[in-house]
């Protein structure tokens, strides 16, 4: 039964981690934005986000041209406050990827 709970858990846990970036992706790509608003609209939902840019220009001349989905690490671990000797998943980092178009 806690197997099932567990896997249940985890399964939910990485949903809601896609469906996130998946908001944060078609939020970000509807039309030019400014870098630094996307850059930290991302990193308030819990993203490390990397930057791609080619050209040299200023960022106020950049917009942002895709938001790509990086790895997502977890963690599985039975010493978490709370968890009463069960497995709990927990998210330790996401990753995006943000391409700049100048």
């Amino acid at each position: 039964m806690k197997k099932i709970l567990v896997s249940s858990l985890a399964a939910g846990v990485l949903a809601s981690a896609a469906l996130g970036l998946a908001g944060a992706a078609s939020a970000a790509s509807s039309g030019p934005s400014p870098l630094d608003a996307t850059v930290r609209q991302l990193q308030a939902q819990g993203f490390q986000v990397i930057v791609s840019r080619v050209d040299t220009a200023t960022v106020n001349q950049c917009t942002v041209s895709a938001v790509r989905p990086g790895q997502t690490f977890t963690r599985t671990d039975s010493g978490v406050p709370g968890a009463r000797g069960d497995l709990v998943t927990s998210v330790t980092n996401k990753t995006v990827y943000v391409d700049v178009t100048c």
